[in-house]
Formats: C-alpha cells, sequence, structure tokens
C-alpha cells in the first residue's frame, strides 16, 4: 500500500554496513523492551538475520514517481480475468464470504474486489521472490530509510507484538517490502487494530486462512463506518456545464434534479442519501457520485482510484454490469477489451505463452517486438491499435 522515493544518501550496502545494521538490531531491543517485546521474542525475530534486505531498499528506490492515467490504472486492476478469478472464488468460498457479509455488514464483492487488489486473490504470497521476512525488512527500513524510518520502527514494534501473541512463528511473518502481510495485505499497526481469528482456531492468520483475512478486511471497513446494504457510488452521465459542481456533495435527488442520469437509463434511488460527484479524468470522462461507502473503502486506500477500482471490480463480480462510459484514452491506445483480444490474437499465433489477462508484461512486450519486427513495424514493444488491425 506504501510508496515513496528513497531519500538521497541511503547507506550504501557494504560489510560497514553489515555491521551498522548488526548493531543498530542489536541497539533497537531496547526500545522494543519498552513496549512489553521480551528477548526470546526478540531473538526469535532476528534469528538468522545478520544483514539488511538490499532488495527492500531495491523496491523502494524504484517505486514509480509518475501518475499512472486513471484507465491504465483500472485496466489492470478491473477486467474480465480479474472479474471471472473472483467469480471463482465466491464459488469456492461461498459460505465463508456470506458468513462474513452477514456478521460484520460489509458486501461480500467489495471483500472480493479488495482480495484481488491486495494479493491477486493470493497468489503474491506463493511467489517467494514478492515476500520479505517482515521484521529484517521493517529494521532494513529504520535503519537505512530517514525518510521510512518512523514509519518502520513503529510497524516493527507491532510485528514483534504479533509474533509475541503467538498467530504466526517467524518463519510465517512474511510480507511485502513495506511489511503489509497476508491475503489483505495489513501493515502490523492496522493488523494489531483489526485482525480476527474467524476460522475459530485460536489465531488471527491472515496469511494462511482466507476466512481470517476476509474477515480482518470486513472488520476493518465496518469499524470505519461501512453502511450496510449501501453502494459504493453510481457512474453518471454528466451534463452540460456540470464540470463545476466537481467536489460538491448533494442529495441524490438533487443530483437527478440538475440534470444528471445513469448511462443504463435507471433512476437514482430517492431519498437524503448524499453523494460528492467526482470526475476522475476531467469533464471528458465518466462521471460518479460516490456515497458514503466509498470513502469507507479509501481508509483501506486512501487513493481515490483504489476505491473506484474496487468498486468496479466488486460490481463486475456481481455481476451488474462494469463502466459504460469510455475513458479520453490517447487516440492509439487500446481498451482493456481491445488488450485482451490482442494478448489472445499473440497466443494463437504461436508469440505468446503467458496468462490472457490484459497486462503488458515482459513476456506480452517481447511478443508484440517479435510481431513487429516480422511485420516491418517499429519493434518497440507497446500494444496500439494498428498492431491489432494488422493481427485481425
Amino acid at each position: 500500500m506504501l510508496a515513496a522515493g528513497l531519500a538521497m544518501g541511503m547507506m550504501p550496502l557494504d560489510a560497514r554496513a553489515d555491521a551498522g545494521f548488526k548493531a543498530w538490531v542489536a541497539n533497537f531491543y531496547r526500545t522494543a523492551a519498552e513496549s512489553g517485546i521480551t528477548r526470546t521474542t526478540y531473538n526469535k525475530a532476528f534469528a538468522g538475520v545478520s544483514e539488511p534486505d538490499q532488495e527492500v531498499l531495491e523496491k523502494a528506490q524504484f517505486q514509480p514517481e509518475f501518475k499512472t492515467p486513471i484507465w491504465e490504472y483500472l485496466d489492470s486492476r478491473v477486467n474480465p480475468y480479474t472479474a471471472q478469478v473472483g467469480r471463482q472464488m465466491l464459488s469456492r468460498h461461498g459460505a465463508t464470504l456470506n458468513a462474513i457479509e452477514r456478521h460484520f455488514g460489509v458486501d461480500k464483492y467489495i471483500l472480493l474486489a479488495i482480495w484481488s487488489m491486495e494479493s491477486n486473490y493470493g497468489a503474491v504470497l506463493d511467489n517467494p521472490e514478492r515476500m520479505h521476512h517482515v521484521p529484517q525488512a521493517l529494521a532494513t527500513l529504520a535503519w537505512a530509510d530517514p525518510k521510512r524510518a518512523k514509519f518502520a520502527r513503529t510497524q516493527l514494534i507491532a510485528a514483534l507484538k504479533i509474533l509475541q501473541s503467538g498467530d504466526v512463528t517467524a518463519k510465517q511473518l512474511t510480507g511485502s517490502w513495506a511489511g503489509a502481510m497476508g491475503h489483505t495485505q495489513f501493515i502490523p499497526t492496522s493488523y494489531l487494530l483489526y485482525a480476527v481469528d474467524a476460522d475459530g482456531n485460536g489465531k488471527r492468520d491472515i496469511w494462511h486462512s482466507i476466512p481470517d483475512a476476509l474477515a480482518t478486511s470486513a472488520n476493518l471497513l465496518s469499524q470505519n463506518g461501512w453502511t450496510p446494504g449501501k453502494t459504493w457510488g453510481y457512474e453518471a452521465v454528466l451534463p452540460s456545464g456540470a464540470a463545476r459542481y466537481e467536489g460538491q456533495t448533494k442529495t441524490l435527488s438533487q443530483w437527478a434534479a440538475l440534470g444528471f442520469t445513469r448511462p443504463n437509463g435507471k433512476s437514482f434511488p430517492r431519498g437524503s442519501d448524499r453523494a460528492t460527484l467526482k470526475l476522475m479524468a476531467g469533464a471528458n470522462g465518466p462521471a460518479f457520485l460516490m456515497m458514503k461507502n466509498f470513502y469507507t473503502i479509501k481508509k483501506y486506500n486512501a487513493a481515490d482510484s483504489y476505491a473506484l477500482a474496487v468498486g468496479l471490480l466488486a460490481d463486475e463480480i456481481a455481476g451488474y454490469g462494469g463502466l459504460q462510459q469510455s475513458w479520453p484514452r490517447p487516440d492509439g491506445t487500446l481498451d482493456v477489451k481491445e488488450k485482451f483480444e490482442l494478448q489472445s490474437r499473440m497466443k494463437q499465433l504461436g508469440y505468446y505463452d503467458g496468462e490472457i489477462d490484459g497486462n503488458f508484461g515482459s513476456g506480452s512486450k517481447a511478443a508484440i517486438s517479435a510481431i513487429q519486427q516480422r511485420l516491418g513495424m517499429q519493434a518497440d514493444g507497446e500494444p496500439s491499435q494498428r498492431l491489432l488491425r494488422a493481427l485481425r
């Protein structure tokens, strides 16, 4: 959930740095002890840890600093693949999701969408290259990254408390480079606030227990104001000249009186429910009337784009239909359906053997380059309308 560039002047990872890191770990026990961490717990957490986690610093340093266009962000997260897997997970874990929905009042489709967004329905946890030993990762950031040091120290204390509680062993205490853990990627302090033992085995295990992970997410949303039985928001058609209302909050009836409609032709519900107008791509893109639950989703991740992705994916999984208006994409670029078509055609031709998921990583780009070379096009590896037309 956390991304920022490392401060300049980060300590180099050489033999002297290793000695400095060891000294930092040794000295930090005094701080941990003041928070009730025993020497036994501390020793378990750092057993075998003799150097900083270099990959943590590399991943932090190369976090992208540019803003991804909203349509590109959504294409990679809200698409036929993520919706299909979500429906499969609903079929597989329906009884658990229904029980959690009844207990916490949180929409099960929202929980599925969060699970997808945070760990690709748990697939990330099966990739050792993406996993880090949380105490080592947080100690590395606390020691070497002045920008994140305060955050990392706080999270390290919380991680040690989790270990001391017995919910997880030191070996199982894994997470992202920034310490986000489990199926639904909770940082340690949030885990301490919201973790739930939903399967009744006496442990709050968001790493291995899907019921625990989903219930923990539901507990966070419930405690932060989720309104049962209400949606996250509505896609709306922006009347001429109505962009001036962006950021304003009115009742749905008031928005309707101003000429706002739904693209599917349905009326907005009547009543006193209030909604805020958001234009995620300006006046030329889709408009949204965001309800209270949209802002509750932002308690999970503060980005508007994240909360919108969760809401749209939840609707796709539920079968309510996807976004009906188009984003103002640059000329020549592909929409999400065309991205899937391009990957499918490349696979049929034998150039691509990866997942048909709409994401253009190294495998997709290598296939595109090979096809572009064969067709006498500039081999830049970028998907385009021109390339798709050629393959059609």
